[in-house]
């Protein structure tokens, strides 16, 4: 079974498209998200590309914070200063990976936890940790998004989890530990690697190295997350998971491109509606 991002990301949308109205019929509020573009990288510009269409399909304004030429440390902590206070936007994005020489960390931390709609602020992550979170990571809520759309049973299942980022691996953990799964944490230095995949019910792979996950790892009947996208030197994208050999062996497995990637931005403006929803409440309680 193929696990379609993209039919999942739809219904995600058309939800968020609801509320969206729901909010401005009620309280004349129009969600808010400011993405923030230091430097020239022609991916991250695709990406914000991306964003803002999508946005604007689901009635989020995404206001421009477009700098070609980058800023200074102290010029992006005034503007990161500067959307904070600013009511009428609800979501702050830096587009990551922000350009050398600018602390990611502090960058990221300076945001106000309730206007970080990516969920990696110190706050956010602590709160998911905690089991009580506020803003779950966009990438990991649109996995466990599709694993819940298909069906797959998560209690008592055996997860592993390749890759250990704070966007992607160290969430999605949680969350899946947070379904009663019982989780495996490797990564790139895991010792005999295919003895922990080949025990999983649910292998998901965030760890950056095309098709590094092949079917002979995989244990028969297991559903496949996999969040890499990889441009190979032929221009072609490829996963970590190399799909034509896992596509035998696993129950389901995730398509790349269509199946994660639609997921992550659909998932940005559901937390960006809800950031919103949450700002009205506060400023009329």
């Amino acid at each position: 079974m193929i696990l379609e991002g993209n039919v999942v990301a739809e219904k995600v949308l058309a939800d968020v498209r609801a509320g969206v109205a729901r909010l401005q019929q009620a309280k004349g509020v129009m969600p808010s998200l400011a993405v923030l573009l230091l430097g020239a990288d022609p991916a991250s510009g695709l990406y914000v590309r991306s964003k803002k269409r999508m946005a604007a399909s689901v009635g989020i304004a995404s206001p421009d914070y477009v700098y070609p030429e980058g800023l200074s440390r102290a010029q992006l902590l005034d503007l990161i200063d500067r959307l904070n206070a600013d009511a009428s936007i609800h979501g702050i994005l830096p587009q990551l990976p922000l350009p050398k020489g600018i602390d990611e960390d502090e960058i990221i931390a300076r945001i106000d936890p309730e206007k970080d709609v990516d969920g990696i602020h110190p706050v956010n992550m602590g709160r998911l940790l905690a089991g009580h979170p506020t803003v779950r990571p966009c990438t990991p809520a649109g996995c466990m998004e599709i694993l819940d759309h298909y069906g797959a049973k998560l209690e008592g299942a055996e997860a592993v989890m390749i890759g250990r980022s704070r966007i992607v691996g160290k969430p999605l953990a949680q969350l899946l530990l947070a379904r009663h799964a019982t989780v495996t944490m490797c990564h790139t230095r895991t010792r005999d690697l295919a003895a922990h995949t080949r025990r999983a019910d649910v292998l998901c792979v965030a760890a950056g190295r095309p098709r590094m996950v092949t079917g002979d790892m995989i244990k028969p009947g297991a559903w496949v997350i996999d969040v890499g996208v990889n441009r190979l030197e032929t221009g072609k994208l490829a996963g970590d998971v190399d799909f034509a050999s896992a596509e035998k062996v696993a129950h389901a497995i995730t398509p790349v491109p269509g199946g994660i990637g639609p997921m992550t931005i659909a998932m940005l403006m559901k937390n960006t509606l809800a950031a919103a929803t949450r700002s009205v409440a506060a400023r009329n309680s």
